[in-house]
């Protein structure tokens, strides 16, 4: 049987060093979720989170919704795990995906002004 805790704990792992400039809104053996300060609650202001399944273990990441050409130079074997469009399915801890994935996502944190204004933009269009 897989061990879906370490896979959760390695994916966590990748989305701890945005803590202190995200919001967590959900930090548990079941998945964490951080999003940006003040749009908390919110479907635009959602940046990204685990969750614990019963057949795999997923990493949502939404600056690759956002922004796809962020996965134009994914791997292969990275894109087989995607399901959607910013879903990322593991069933095992596999170091270079992981890594991959945590590139993947220092560059969307890295266009975080980007982000911002979109998720602005959708606040104002909600109004």
């Amino acid at each position: 049987m897989a061990d879906f805790a370490a896979v959760h704990e390695r994916l966590r792992a990748i989305l701890v060093p945005y803590f202190g400039s995200l919001s967590v809104t959900k930090d548990g053996p079941n998945g964490v979720a951080v999003e940006y300060p003040g749009l908390e609650g919110k479907p635009w202001g959602f940046v990204a989170a685990t969750r614990l399944g019963k057949s795999y273990v997923s990493y949502y990441l939404m600056s690759v919704y956002a922004m796809p050409d962020l996965l134009d130079s994914i791997s292969p074997e990275l894109r087989r795990r995607m399901q959607g469009k910013s879903c990322f399915n593991f069933t095992k801890v596999d170091e270079s995906l992981m890594a991959e994935l945590e590139a993947l996502t220092a560059a969307g944190m890295a266009r975080r002004d980007e982000m911002l204004a979109l998720a602005r933009a959708a606040e104002a269009r909600r109004r």
